[in-house]
C-alpha cells in the first residue's frame, strides 16, 4: 500500500532522510523506531502529503503522490487516520465537538446519527464521561484517547498512523492506549507506529524498522530486532528497554 523509493528529505542544510526505501502493506503492524530527530514523524507527514521529499518517490496503492495536487491528496488522505503525538485537538471545541467535526465535514450523517456515532466512539476509548470537557481540562492520556476517537471518526481508514502514541504518558494511560491500538488492529486494519520505546512498540507491532543517521539500518521481524547483533540496534534496544 505504501512505498518509499529512494526518498531524501532535508530541513535547511541538515539531511534528515538519506535515500529511504521500504514498503508497508495495509494489514501490517509496523513500528518505526529511532532516536529523536531521526525522521520518524517526518515519514508520517510524507505519507500524508503534508511534506514533500527533496527527491525520490512516495507511492500509495501504486500511485505517485510526490507532486500530487492538494485536491487529489485529500482523497489519498482518507485512506489513513493519523494520531499525532500532541493530539492536535481544536482548543476552542469541547470533546464532543472535536469528535463530531470530521463527521460533519466528511459524512452525510444527520445530526442525530452524528450524536450516536460520537457517543459510541467516545465510549470505545473510555471518554464518554468527558464529553463536555475542553481540551485544556484533559490530562495527557485523556487528550490522546479523544484524538484516537476523532481519528476513527475522520473516515473509514485502511490504515492507522500513530506518532509516539504513548510518549510522556503514565503507565495506566500507556496501557489503555496500547490496548486501543491492539483493538483497532484486530479489525483487520494495519498501522505504522512511530516510537522511541522498544518495549511499548513490541507490545503491538510485529515488524520493526530502525532509523539511524537518516538511513534504514534494520527492517524485519520484531524477534530478529531484539536478537540483532548490529551495534546501533543493540545500543538503542538496550537503552530503551
Amino acid at each position: 500500500m505504501i512505498a518509499f523509493d529512494n526518498v531524501r528529505f532535508s530541513r535547511g542544510e541538515r539531511t534528515v532522510l538519506k535515500g529511504l526505501s521500504f514498503s508497508v502493506e495495509e494489514y501490517e503492524r509496523a513500528a518505526i523506531l529511532g532516536g529523536s530527530g531521526e525522521g520518524k514523524t517526518t515519514i508520517l507527514r510524507l505519507i500524508m502529503g503534508l511534506l514533500r521529499p527533496d527527491s525520490g518517490r512516495i507511492l500509495i496503492d501504486g500511485e505517485d503522490i510526490t507532486f500530487m495536487s492538494e485536491s487529489r491528496l485529500r482523497k489519498v488522505r482518507t485512506k489513513f487516520s493519523i494520531v499525532f503525538q500532541e493530539g492536535a485537538l481544536f482548543d476552542s471545541l469541547d470533546v464532543y465537538e472535536n469528535v463530531a467535526f470530521p463527521l460533519r465535514e466528511n459524512s452525510p450523517l444527520s445530526e442525530e446519527e452524528i450524536d450516536g456515532k460520537v457517543r459510541a466512539l467516545l465510549r470505545t476509548v473510555g471518554m464518554e464521561d468527558a464529553i463536555d470537557m475542553m481540551p485544556e481540562e484533559l490530562s495527557g492520556g485523556m487528550h490522546r484517547r479523544v484524538a484516537m476517537a476523532r481519528a476513527l471518526a475522520a473516515c473509514d481508514p485502511r490504515m492507522f498512523l500513530y506518532d509516539e502514541p504513548t510518549s510522556a504518558l503514565d503507565p495506566a494511560n500507556t496501557e489503555i492506549i496500547l490496548k486501543l491500538i491492539g483493538k483497532h488492529s484486530e479489525q483487520g486494519r494495519g498501522f505504522i507506529l512511530v516510537s522511541h520505546d522498544v518495549q511499548n512498540a513490541a507490545r503491538v507491532a510485529n515488524r520493526f524498522l530502525f532509523l539511524r543517521n537518516g538511513l534504514l539500518v534494520f527492517d524485519g521481524a520484531k524477534e530478529d530486532f531484539l536478537r540483532s547483533e548490529l551495534s546501533d540496534v543493540r545500543a538503542f534496544a538496550t537503552h530503551t528497554m
